[in-house]
């Protein structure tokens, strides 16, 4: 009988983890304090959200509590699902920075002040009966 070996894997502890929601976007982050990397989906954060306007608006919660390059001090994994790229970008902001807040008390009390923390409470409105859309109704005809 041949000898089963176990591989291990290597799973690091000690991490800070988030989940936000935007629409039917569900975001889980998991930040470690260590240098690294950023990485969504098992892909850089840069080609997931690759142009200019994603790139400053999940840099900025990291730019409120003070960290300019979040590569040099963080290394965060985030799994996103559903919805389209522009609210998963949002659930992946509301993950990071709910991440962030629980680490230190002043970086909640930053982060919530300039309203990173609170969830987008919009959603798409359901379709009505006897109407062709939420509210588009059958056109009436005076005649």
């Amino acid at each position: 009988m041949a000898k089963e070996t176990k591989t291990e894997t290597k799973i690091k502890k000690d991490f800070i983890s988030g989940t936000g929601r935007r629409k039917t976007a569900v975001a889980s982050v998991f930040i470690w304090k260590e240098k690294g990397e950023i990485l969504v989906n098992n892909t850089p954060i840069e080609t997931y959200f690759p142009t200019e306007k994603d790139q400053i608006k999940w840099l900025k919660p990291f730019h409120l509590i003070g960290v300019s390059h979040p590569k040099s001090k963080f290394d965060i994994h985030i799994q996103v699902s559903g919805s389209g790229k522009s609210s998963q970008l949002d659930a992946v902001i509301h993950g990071i920075s709910r991440a962030l807040a629980t680490m230190e008390e002043e970086y909640h009390l930053l982060l919530s002040q300039n309203g990173m923390l609170s969830r987008d409470p919009r959603m798409v409105e359901r379709k009505k009966p006897y109407l062709h859309k939420a509210r588009k109704a059958q056109q009436y005809s005076k005649r």
